[in-house]
């Protein structure tokens, strides 16, 4: 895995990739504004009408559709699906923030969040207590798989990413520079 840690230049299928809260989303969109690629946000692709999952089989084949153009910047965390993005893509974009950075996000994302701020996918409604339920619980998963989700995500790059330059970034510092180069 050719691993770079400061900024590099970007290819044209982009993989960003860290913990819930690390600022994937906030990150892609800024690249995107930068590079003119475009974003494929999975959350918005992945969920079904009513919040319901789809199999593994049909998050992989809806994966490989979206996944199938030649420019793209991906932003999500589905391990099971890395694979498949790491397959297509020239660059991984690792945010590798603090965990504590991470709850704390999701603990304010809960309250800050507006529904004209975050696109839902199709068939999903969004309550403000769901919102709040969900990503107030995020803070005690992050903590609890704080260790082994990096871990997992890192072996999946190794095993999948041998061909892809990963930027691992560290810190808002790191982001910015990434961003400005």
């Amino acid at each position: 895995m050719g691993e770079i840690q400061g900024a590099t230049s970007v290819g044209r299928r982009v993989v960003v990739t860290g913990l819930a809260g690390a600022g994937k989303s906030t990150f892609a969109r800024a690249l995107s504004a930068k590079t003119g690629l475009p974003v494929i946000i999975l959350d918005l692709h992945f969920w079904k009408p009513g919040w319901t999952e789809p199999t593994e089989d049909e998050w992989r084949d809806k994966q490989r559709g979206l996944l199938a153009s030649d420019d793209w910047i991906a932003d999500g965390n589905y391990h099971a699906t890395l694979d498949l993005r790491l397959e297509r893509a020239d660059t991984v974009v690792f945010l590798d923030t603090p965990w504590w950075i991470c709850a704390w996000r999701a603990l304010v994302r809960g309250v800050r969040r507006r529904p004209v701020d975050f696109e839902l996918p199709k068939g999903c409604d969004e309550t403000r207590w769901r919102r709040l339920r969900d990503e107030w619980c995020l803070p005690w998963r992050i903590w609890r798989a704080r260790r082994s989700d990096r871990e997992r995500e890192l072996r999946i790059l190794s095993a999948h990413g041998g061909h892809v330059a990963v930027c691992m970034l560290r810190s808002k510092r790191a982001v910015r520079g990434f961003l400005d180069t």
